[in-house]
């Protein structure tokens, strides 16, 4: 499968632990089920993000840095346009049901970048190539042409992962990219699933439902 992208490079996703498209499947349940999960789900989330500590915590650290105002500004959103009780009986401070709502949905925001981080930390570009191909297969084998949805969405995954000049949004937006050129096509293999792939995503599924319950 041809895809617009650096010239004439070969991307082949060697067999691993994980399928490249199992491994984005697990990570896309987790960001899912993190939405409903309270503290004590929220804790399990971790400690598995925590397993991976060296691999996880540069990629995590550049997309805290990189969203920081966003979180904080949800923070102070949720905080003061919750109803309740002043804290310290301060009029001009948040409520302590705001304060509590915000910190609960600004933790599950920073591990769904968790789960993010562990993602790129995985696969990297060619990995998530090949898991984007390899999920879109069926829409591509009905006549949607998928290649450029692929090739796009792969682009902005990287882009999350590293620090952008000052400036460059504004240029993209004027039309001027900037950067080299890369190849104008790039191969993929995509690789078949196995039985761990399989497992893996019945065994996040089970693990989903444990923490759901622990609220």
């Amino acid at each position: 499968m041809a895809h617009m992208a650096p010239h004439g490079a070969m991307c082949i996703f060697g067999a691993g632990f994980l399928h490249p498209s199992s491994s984005l499947l697990v990570c896309l349940t987790g960001i899912v089920v993190i939405q409903f999960l309270g503290y004590g789900g929220l804790g399990l989330v971790l400690l598995l993000l925590l397993s991976t500590f060296r691999q996880v915590l540069p990629g995590w650290w550049v997309l805290l840095r990189r969203l920081r105002w966003l979180l904080l500004s949800v923070w102070l959103i949720l905080a003061y346009g919750t109803a309740g009780d002043a804290l310290l009986g301060q009029a001009w401070l948040p409520t302590h049901e705001g304060a509590a709502e915000a910190t609960l949905h600004v933790a599950r925001l920073v591990l769904m970048l968790g789960c993010l981080a562990w993602l790129f930390a995985l696969l990297g570009q060619r990995g998530l190539l090949v898991a984007l191909v390899s999920l879109l297969g069926p829409l591509s084998r009905r006549g949607v042409a998928t290649d450029r949805l692929v090739v796009r969405l792969s682009l902005v995954m990287e882009n999350l992962q590293v620090e952008m000049p000052k400036g460059a949004w504004r240029s993209m937006l004027d039309g001027n990219p900037g950067g080299d050129d890369g190849p104008t096509k790039l191969r993929v293999e995509v690789p078949s699933w196995h039985l761990i792939d399989y497992l893996a995503c019945l065994g996040v599924l089970a693990f989903s439902i444990c923490a759901i319950s622990l609220g």
